[in-house]
């Protein structure tokens, strides 16, 4: 489990990073993504951040593991963890 949470200035580019971002996990509020990733999307992910942003720009990444115990209150969708079968 991957939270991403920014603060990106420039409404442009503030917009390109969350279509990016869209591409590993799902949005749970205005500038925070939730992402359930492999190794390799996560190195992915990281490795394109630096294309999006400034240095003006905040970006936290935070990768939560073991028994993560998530709480939520409010009218947000849950995500489901999808069964992977690497063979």
């Amino acid at each position: 489990m991957i939270v991403i949470i920014y603060d990106i200035i420039d409404n442009n580019r503030r917009s390109r990073f969350a279509k990016y971002l869209l591409g590993f996990g799902e949005r749970v509020q205005k500038s925070a993504f939730e992402c359930i990733l492999t190794s390799a999307k996560y190195e992915a992910l990281l490795s394109g951040i630096p294309k999006y942003i400034e240095e003006e720009d905040f970006v936290r990444v935070y990768k939560l593991a073991g028994n993560t115990d998530i709480k939520i209150w409010g009218n947000i969708p849950l995500m489901e963890n999808e069964e992977v079968i690497i063979i």
